[in-house]
């Protein structure tokens, strides 16, 4: 794999120590009122958490109310 540019060998790596990983999952409900649960990397999981420390909600309800940004904002 020697042979592959060295952003396709980071991407794969990151790929690879993202799956060893214990995800993380969040149970949200959607704006169309759908149950969703999304598996977040122990990173993600952290920022989403200090996310929502930050504006003092739960991690679904970051979620929930991210679902409401319109898409290309």
């Amino acid at each position: 794999m020697s042979d592959l540019p060295d952003d396709e060998t980071l991407f794969l790596k990151t790929l690879v120590k993202a799956s060893r990983q214990r995800p993380h999952h969040v149970k949200w409900v959607d704006r169309d009122g759908a149950e969703r649960i999304t598996a977040l990397t122990p990173a993600e999981a952290s920022r989403l958490n200090a996310i929502a420390h930050a504006r003092k909600v739960s991690k679904p309800e970051v979620l929930r109310e991210t679902a409401h940004i319109p898409v290309g904002n």
